[in-house]
C-alpha cells in the first residue's frame, strides 16, 4: 500500500476518528509484513486516546508485504463487551491470496461483531472485500482516488453510525432448502 493508496487510507481512518463519540471505543491495527496495534486493548474516546491515535494514523507508511491473516484475527480476539457493538473496519489494498484461510477465521471468530471491507486503491481483491464484508454482516466500499474519500467513507459510516434494525432474524422457514445469507446483515 504505497504511494495514493497509503493516502487514502490516512484519509480514511482519520475521517473515521473524528467520527467517534465519547460512547465509543476504538482501536487502530496495523498492518504489512508485520502487525502492530496501536493499543494493547480498545480505549474509550477521549482526548487523549484520540490525540494518540491522529499521531499514529498520520504517521502510518508503506512497509512489505499485505499480511492480512493476523490482524483479522488480532481485531477478532476475544468476545466483545456486551455493552457494545464490535464493529470492525477492514481497509487494505486487497492483495490477498489465502481467501479460505481468512474466510474461515471470519466465519469462526466473528460472534456477534460486524465487519466492514474498504478497498483502496486501484486493484483491490474485490471478491474477498465483498464477500468478506457479505459473510460479517457489513458492507463494502471501494474507495478508488483521493478525491472520493470523504463520499464514500461518509456513507459507509452513517451505516455504522445509525442501523435501523440489527440482529434481526428470519422464522418461519424451517423447511427452506437454502438461506441467502446464512446470517441476515442489519439493516
Amino acid at each position: 500500500m504505497a504511494g495514493t493508496s497509503i493516502e487514502q487510507a490516512r484519509a480514511a481512518l482519520l475521517l473515521a476518528l473524528t467520527r467517534l463519540t465519547s460512547q465509543d471505543r476504538f482501536n487502530v491495527i496495523q498492518f504489512n509484513s508485520v502487525t502492530h496495534v496501536l493499543f494493547s486493548q480498545p480505549q474509550s474516546v477521549n482526548t487523549d486516546t484520540l490525540r494518540k491515535a491522529v499521531h499514529y494514523v498520520e504517521h502510518l507508511h508503506a512497509n512489505g508485504g499485505t499480511e492480512i491473516l493476523p490482524a483479522l484475527k488480532m481485531a477478532l480476539k476475544g468476545a466483545p463487551p456486551s455493552t457494545h457493538l464490535r464493529q470492525v473496519i477492514f481497509l487494505t489494498d486487497g492483495q490477498v491470496g489465502n481467501e479460505d484461510e481468512l474466510f474461515e477465521v471470519i466465519r469462526s471468530q466473528l460472534s456477534t461483531s460486524r465487519l466492514f471491507t474498504i478497498g483502496i486503491g486501484s486493484a483491490p481483491n474485490s471478491h474477498f472485500m465483498r464477500k468478506a464484508a457479505e459473510f460479517g454482516r457489513g458492507t463494502f466500499i471501494s474507495v478508488g482516488s483521493t478525491t472520493d474519500v470523504k463520499a464514500q467513507m461518509d456513507a459507509m459510516l452513517r451505516k455504522l453510525e445509525r442501523p435501523v434494525l440489527t440482529d434481526i432474524t428470519v422464522d418461519g422457514l424451517d423447511r427452506a432448502d437454502e438461506l441467502f445469507p446464512a446470517r441476515v446483515p442489519d439493516l
